[in-house]
């Protein structure tokens, strides 16, 4: 089959050759992005309260004052917004606290608890949703195993560093210690979230001077 000239080369006048679509101006892309912003706030409290399969799509549209539909138009589905929610959630413990580096993963993770007393919505959420996420259907089942699992590979040798050094005990093991960081911090955070007089810094110092530093 002959492939068809177009445009000019068919006898068709720059004049008479259909318009290019106008390109949106700047203010309606920030105007999306806002709007865009506005929704991954929305669904925060939405999955921070009923985890992802109870979170609403039509709640977090009508928070926001838009159909289903209209919501659809910022994200393809329920699964975007919900990896856009955990992206930001992590960003955001990631500039309060910063990443560990040798020797410092102690002073870290306390950075993450401070953060995390000071912001209910978003440790809600990781509550809430990690536990939803043992489900080995749940969309972000690997994302969470992956995430304990890199968690502790990356603070064993830290930790072991910081025993070389004299900094930490020598009489625990690194690899057991890192994922027993993670399971403390996680469950004090969900003790104050039952409790909210329940003082997390507290607790997670009385953890770290009992199990991790050097005995006077």
């Amino acid at each position: 089959m002959t492939e068809q000239p177009s445009g000019v080369e068919a006898g068709v006048s720059e004049s008479d050759a259909p318009a290019r679509p106008a390109r949106a101006p700047r203010g309606s892309y920030a105007k999306g992005q806002a709007r865009r912003q506005q929704i991954v706030d929305e669904a925060l409290v939405v999955f921070a309260r009923g985890g992802f399969h109870s979170g609403s799509l039509r709640e977090i549209a009508k928070r926001v004052g838009l159909t289903p539909t209209g919501l659809m138009h910022h994200f393809a589905n329920k699964e975007e917004l919900f990896t856009e929610v955990l992206r930001q959630r992590d960003e955001a413990i990631r500039e309060a606290a910063g990443d560990p580096a040798e020797h410092t993963l102690i002073q870290q993770a306390t950075k993450v608890v401070a953060y995390n007393q000071e912001s209910r919505g978003l440790t809600s959420l990781y509550a809430t949703v990690s536990a939803e996420a043992t489900d080995a259907e749940h969309p972000a089942h690997e994302q969470f195993a992956d995430r304990y699992r890199e968690t502790a590979a990356n603070a064993a040798p830290i930790l072991a560093a910081a025993q070389a050094a004299g900094e930490m005990r020598a009489d625990f093991d690194p690899e057991l210690a890192a994922r027993l960081v993670s399971a403390v911090m996680d469950g004090i955070q969900l003790q104050w979230l039952l409790d909210d007089s329940v003082d997390m810094n507290a607790l997670f110092a009385e953890f770290v001077r009992g199990y991790l530093l050097p005995r006077d």
